[in-house]
């Protein structure tokens, strides 16, 4: 009969490991987009590299713990057919509510010279509506191992950590 005295104590241990647990944000991580600062225009493999990049970008977001993705393939028509996400005045955030995201999340790849280049990722909480938050990388050489070793540290280094009471806390 002592057992039923401890059941609160097992309920309560229970329902903090549960809270501890709870789901991460869910996050609409945008293809990357070019914007071509140098005197050259973008290449094919400038434009090829998107894709892959923004792939990986999403999958070192969910493997880290910071968000779970949802798909932004039900507005990727819309997205192609609108402005620049970083120059529409907020459509980026609507696309991500119309999906039922919590977060925003735009790329862009800001192409200085074939040397020089900058991978910059913009984050929006929806839920709270705080101001826009950047986050960004330099880049030494224009190949995919450059891009790769950028990505891979800003989610690393630079983007905030996992929040707090979140599933998983990889790095």
């Amino acid at each position: 009969m002592k057992a039923r005295y401890h059941l609160p104590l097992v309920f309560g241990v229970l329902f903090a490991a549960t809270a501890a647990r709870a789901e991460p944000p869910t996050a609409a991580v945008f293809d990357f987009q070019l914007a071509n600062l140098g005197a050259q225009p973008p290449t094919e493999a400038d434009k090829a590299r998107l894709g892959p990049l923004s792939d990986l970008l999403r999958k070192q977001l969910e493997d880290s713990g910071r968000y779970r993705i949802v798909s932004t393939e039900p507005v990727k028509d819309e997205v192609a057919k609108g402005a620049d996400l970083r120059k529409c005045g907020g459509c980026a955030d609507d696309y991500a509510r119309k999906l039922g995201a919590d977060v925003a999340i735009t790329g862009e790849i800001q192409k200085v010279s074939n040397l020089i280049l900058n991978i910059n990722v913009y984050v929006k909480d929806l839920k709270v509506n705080t101001p826009e938050k950047a986050y960004s990388v330099d880049i030494r050489g224009d190949n995919d191992l450059s891009f790769q070793h950028g990505v891979r540290y800003l989610v690393k280094n630079n983007l905030p950590p996992p929040q707090q009471g979140s599933s998983s806390g990889r790095p």
